[in-house]
């Protein structure tokens, strides 16, 4: 009977115990900060770890997409009329993008490395060959007459351009306007001005090649640091825009970020196809391939009009020169080339520049840049880097060429990068996600555990104690 009291009190005790630690380990976290600190020393850019094998060759297939727009009334352009396009693609390569030329600096605080980027083809994903033939904007002419629009050779380029019946529309195939062709008119040019190079392609030179060295923080003093850019062929600002913020480097490339990432931050990166850094902010929770993510998105602010964020006046150039929302003149960056980005089909855009443009019809489905990234280690499962080459054009009178044309950005082709976690690294974060969850719910499966054994405690007690009117009642039955 001592035996049997002694097992119900211990029961109570066990229960109370395991409810207080159980509370105690919720309240200070001890779990998910333990959790926490692993992930932050794994989660590194240094030999030997996974993080750094992942940054160096990136194991998830990447694939850039290219749509183009056809013009199907130059004609009609020319006599002033609205311009209409058709989209074509997709046209899909296949992205290479491993980091060379690695090296550690500063006590493995920093790394440096080049990030070529190699575009293999895949017909079995694209709508056609490389040599379907698209009509769209003459970049080069228009980058020309620009150029020499003041000049006292205007007359002379525009005498050469009717000789050689070049006008503001040109067709060429795909692979010509992504990777380049020599031009005639650059040819020409290039003995007024040498420093034009007298081949064109959108992406000429982009092929096998990188942008520039960079160097990152490896992660090592501090977590938030990890795989952000320090530099930038050599520099820690740009010095494109008209203003100290908007010539900032901020963030990482846009492939990795730090681990432990929260709804309410600010995820900047740096993006050398815009000539800027941009940032996103927290959109909606995800899933992919079972993995738990976090949204972010680019909001509107990050390319509206000064008028609505002031602190994009930088990027109005020449300064004061703004042309509305959702677009970027990258100009400057570009050769002088009249070159405008946006979002695909204005996305975004004041409605004025799909007006413009019959053609245009910009969904958010389609045309948005999303980011999915697991909170706890910054990997990026899923991603979709969505921009919009455009030409400004407009009548020129020292060119004949420009015709009765409206002013418009005039849409070229844009380009879909995406990447998808692979399989093997799905499973590997598959099993992080699933410890996660083990160890961040060991508090309440002790309080559980200590609910239950309470009770346990409370079923034992109550049948342990007879009431007195009970043991009234069968007395007389024992003494008869």
């Amino acid at each position: 009977m001592l035996l049997k009291s002694c097992c119900v009190y211990s029961t109570g005790v066990v229960s109370v115990l395991l409810l207080i630690i159980g509370i105690a380990l919720v309240l200070s976290g001890v779990f998910p900060n333990l959790l926490q600190s692993v992930v932050k020393k794994e989660v590194l850019l240094k030999n030997g770890t996974e993080a750094f094998g992942a940054w160096k060759d990136p194991p998830a297939p990447i694939y850039m997409q290219f749509y183009f727009f056809n013009v199907s009334n130059p004609q009609e352009v020319l006599a002033g009329e609205r311009p209409a396009v058709v989209e074509i693609g997709p046209y899909t390569y296949r992205e290479y993008r491993p980091m060379e030329e690695v090296m550690f600096q500063d006590n493995g605080t920093k790394v440096a490395a080049v990030n070529p980027k190699t575009y293999i083809f895949q017909p079995d994903m694209s709508r056609g060959p490389e040599s379907d033939l698209i009509r769209t904007i003459n970049i080069p002419a228009m980058t020309v007459m620009e150029r020499f629009k003041d000049s006292g050779v205007a007359k002379l380029v525009s005498a050469f351009m009717r000789f050689q019946n070049i006008g503001l529309f040109t067709t060429h195939t795909v692979g010509e306007f992504l990777w380049g062709y020599e031009d005639p008119l650059l040819k020409y040019a290039q003995k007024v001005d040498p420093t034009i190079d007298d081949v064109f392609g959108l992406f000429y030179k982009n092929n096998a090649s990188s942008d520039g060295e960079y160097v990152f923080f490896t992660g090592q003093q501090d977590y938030m640091d990890f795989a952000r850019v320090d530099t930038w062929q050599g520099s820690r600002s740009l010095n494109w825009w008209t203003s100290d913020e908007c010539n900032m480097i901020n963030g990482t490339n846009g492939a990795f970020f730090h681990p432990i990432v929260t709804k309410d931050e600010v995820l900047y990166m740096f993006s050398s196809d815009l000539c800027r850094s941009v940032y996103a902010l927290y959109a909606e929770d995800v899933t992919v391939k079972g993995i738990p993510g976090y949204r972010f998105v680019p909001p509107y602010e990050v390319f509206a009009n000064l008028t609505v964020n002031p602190a994009n006046a930088g990027f109005c150039v020449p300064a004061g020169d703004c042309l509305g929302s959702g677009l970027l003149n990258v100009s400057v960056c570009k050769q002088g080339a009249p070159i405008i980005m946006s979002s695909p089909h204005f996305y975004l855009a004041d409605e004025k520049f799909a007006q413009d443009i019959s053609g245009m019809k910009p969904k958010k489905e389609h045309h948005e840049t999303v980011i999915d990234i697991n909170p706890l280690t910054g990997i990026v499962l899923q991603a979709a880097k969505r921009l919009q080459i455009n030409v400004y054009i407009e009548k020129i009178p020292s060119f004949s060429q420009t015709g009765n044309v409206r002013t418009v950005v005039f849409p070229v082709v844009y380009l879909n990068e995406s990447v998808l976690i692979d399989d093997a690294s799905a499973k590997k974060l598959h099993v992080t996600v699933v410890e996660k969850n083990v160890v961040e719910n060991i508090p309440f499966m002790l309080i559980g555990l200590g609910i239950i054994l309470g009770g346990l405690f409370m079923l034992l007690m109550c049948r342990q104690k007879v009431p007195e009117s009970t043991a009234a009642e069968r007395e007389p039955l024992l003494t008869s």
